[in-house]
């Protein structure tokens, strides 16, 4: 079975972090939900509290088959300030495992120096990551060698189906698009 981690900080986007982690769970791959300390409930931009199952500090890259960070500025800024995340993004980037972001969050993976050329994000977030290998709104999802990033809250779930394709396969991901009727997903 696929696992992955979702770190998740105080101030993270609801629609994707949960879109992501509840579309993953449906294609039968474990997801763990990361906080980047003792604490256990984390309040997202909008004021939706998620509970976290461990701490980022205490994973491993080798336990690991790809780690996707949420956006939200307030999340993305913690999560590329955090030592352990930036750590173990090098480390996923290092051992060629995949890593993906969205919204925000690709500033968080330009910090750690393993956003690949091209790259996608939430417009404007880009102005402070690099114009050059910005790809805007000319996909709903962009992968660039071991690496996918994503738009916004309204591309959360084709992007976490992009990511179930990649980990499961075209059966997994056509059926699990079909059941939640995501078929305006590409």
């Amino acid at each position: 079975m696929s696992k992955v981690l979702v770190p998740i900080a105080s101030g993270f986007e609801e629609i994707e972090a949960v879109s992501i982690i509840d579309v993953l769970r449906r294609a039968e791959i474990e997801v763990l939900v990361a906080s980047l300390d003792a604490q256990t409930l984390i309040k997202g931009a909008n004021g939706i509290v998620v509970q976290a199952d461990v701490q980022v500090k205490d994973i491993s890259a080798d336990t690991l088959d790809m780690i996707i960070l949420p956006g939200g500025w307030e999340g993305t800024y913690a999560l590329a300030d955090d030592e352990n995340v930036q750590n173990l993004l090098k480390e996923m980037d290092e051992k060629g495992k995949n890593i993906a972001a969205i919204c925000a969050a690709p500033f968080a993976l330009n910090k750690a120096g393993v956003l690949k050329h091209n790259y996608t994000c939430y417009p404007s977030v880009q102005e402070k990551i690099r114009e050059e290998g910005y790809m805007g709104d000319k996909a709903m999802v962009v992968e660039d060698g071991n690496v996918m990033t994503s738009r916004g809250p309204g591309t959360a779930i084709c992007f976490a189906l992009a990511i179930v394709k990649k980990l499961k396969g075209e059966d997994t991901y056509q059926a699990l698009k079909s059941g939640i009727l995501a078929d305006f997903c590409e």
